[in-house]
């Protein structure tokens, strides 16, 4: 078979780890032939590829990003887009299957063109872990390691100032790196898009903090929103999807810390610096055993169909059940958390 790889949306670390271990698997395990599409759906829709060889993937599974680059582009979006023209496009360049690696956006699109009969399969990516059907997604290790790193060293400083410090990290809809990174560093109020919190109640985190000499950490998903507000802050316009570019909240919270509590508080937005760089042993770990699975889904005919982590093991699901709905943190989980509040 004559085989397609494309990533699609935001960019992760753990991509180049799936195309190297796609490519491998293929080769070694079924003589398959590969191609790379540039730029997402893009590139499948307009036919700009590049071959794929083992020479071309060696020792890429270390480095972030992504070697076919990604875009935002939608597969019926686009003036050539459709699944009569994809199709026609495969059968012009004889490529056989696509396999396409994203988060919620990409895997809807491949949901639909499966069922409109492009033979595609996919593999999950979602840096804030928020896909149902799946237990984690790589890059998100990475992620809480980043945030992780950034929080102890916002620790030493705050410290040292007797300051408040408040960190705002990624997660638009769902807090889990969030969650996980705020309870790694041991933070004393962690704020979520999943939970409502008043200024009153982490006023109060803080000043508990503070008046034992201590300097509090706040960490803020930037889709939080404040117990009274109607939205999540999205003062930066517009991004070229459409949504709105959130961003902003922990400028705000550090503000009003300041206002009620007379405690001197700093603000740091972590931003894209949680995509970038070289990915966790754990993400390599697992987007090569995604890439794996999804090769073996391709010569099993599973259109419409996932690599999904349960528990160790890889398994394939259906793309609708991925497709239900967001992966929200649960109440129990941020109750857990928020024992160590203000502690």
């Amino acid at each position: 078979m004559r085989i397609g790889l494309l990533t699609s949306g935001g960019d992760c670390p753990g991509l180049n780890a799936v195309i190297r271990a796609a490519v491998l698997h293929g080769e070694k395990s079924f003589a398959d032939e590969f191609v790379g599409f540039r730029g997402g759906w893009r590139g499948l829709i307009e036919a700009d590829y590049f071959p794929l060889s083992r020479h071309d993937v060696r020792g890429i599974s270390r480095n972030g990003g992504t070697i076919l680059g990604t875009s935002r582009t939608h597969p019926y979006n686009h003036p050539q887009g459709g699944p009569e023209n994809i199709i026609a496009t495969m059968k012009a360049h004889d490529v056989d299957a696509v396999i396409a690696i994203g988060g919620e956006g990409t895997l809807a699109g491949a949901k639909r063109l499966a069922d409109d009969g492009v033979p595609v399969v996919g593999v999950p990516k979602t840096i804030d872990n928020d896909l149902k059907a799946t237990d984690y997604t790589f890059g998100f290790d990475t992620a809480i390691s980043i945030a992780t790193d950034a929080m102890d060293r916002l620790r030493t400083t705050g410290e040292s100032h007797h300051r408040a410090m408040v960190a705002e990290v990624m997660g638009r809809h769902v807090g889990w790196i969030a969650l996980h990174s705020g309870m790694a560093a041991g933070a004393h109020a962690i704020l979520i898009p999943e939970q409502r919190v008043s200024m009153d109640q982490i006023c109060e985190w803080t000043e508990q903090v503070h008046s034992r000499g201590r300097s509090p950490l706040i960490v803020v998903a930037e889709g939080f929103i404040p117990e009274g507000a109607e939205e999540a802050l999205a003062g930066k316009g517009v991004e070229d999807s459409g949504r709105p570019r959130l961003g902003g909240i922990g400028e705000w919270v550090t503000a009003q810390l300041e206002e009620r509590t007379g405690i001197e508080t700093r603000n740091t937005t972590l931003g894209h610096i949680q995509r970038g760089g070289n990915p966790t042993g754990y993400d390599r770990v697992l987007a090569t055993r995604f890439g794996m699975r999804a090769m073996d889904l391709v010569h099993e005919g599973a259109w419409g169909h996932m690599a999904s982590l349960r528990g160790t093991e890889i398994l394939k699901v259906n793309l609708e059940e991925a497709l239900d709905g967001l992966k929200e943190v649960p109440l129990s989980r941020y109750e857990e958390a928020k024992i160590l509040f203000g502690r």
